[in-house]
């Protein structure tokens, strides 16, 4: 059974209608999140993708990440992608967005949280999603990404995740506009 999304418009304002997985018109656009989890040390706990995925099998991605589907909101959506693949179970809602970025036929809600360290042993992993997890550093990313192992995320994309992983800001503190 396909999953059912909603549609959204080019104003991020639901349609009222929705669609299987991948049965978007022209004009239409879907909701999705992305969940990244830094360990204290600053390193992003990383999944391998399986291979039986239908894109970006076997290659390493985010912490966890999929489309919300019909009835959810983007903190409802997080909450389930964050258990159905790392059995990590969360509260987020207090919890917003740190960044939302357009793609071609969607939204994608970018969600930076930064806890204790998970042993990765004791994760439960989703066998149709998931067969690996660790941390990595950003430079360890940039080797995966260079090697051809991970999803390939623009560098400065994943270095924005790292650089406002602690704050809701584009920005550094500080300075106040100074000269």
């Amino acid at each position: 059974m396909l999953e059912k999304w909603d549609i959204y418009d080019e104003n991020r304002i639901k349609t009222g209608r929705t669609c299987e997985r991948g049965g978007l018109g022209e004009g239409e656009y879907h909701l999705s999140v992305h969940i990244c989890i830094f360990d204290g040390r600053g390193r992003m706990l990383i999944q391998k993708r399986s291979e039986d995925k239908a894109s970006w099998a076997g290659f390493w991605d985010i912490s966890a990440a999929g489309a919300v589907v019909a009835g959810e909101n983007s903190r409802e959506g997080a909450r389930r992608e964050l258990y159905e693949e790392l059995g990590l179970l969360r509260d987020f809602t207090h919890i917003r967005p740190h960044f939302t970025f357009n793609y071609e036929d969607g939204y994608g809600d970018v969600y930076l949280l930064t806890e204790d360290e998970h042993p990765t042993e004791s994760l439960t992993l989703q066998a149709s999603e998931v067969t690996a997890a660790k941390y990595a550093s950003r430079e360890e990313i940039f080797e995966l990404i260079d090697g051809g192992e991970f999803i390939p995320y623009h560098k400065s994309f994943v270095s924005l995740l790292f650089d406002t992983r602690s704050r809701y800001s584009s920005m550094s503190r500080g300075r106040e506009g100074k000269k």
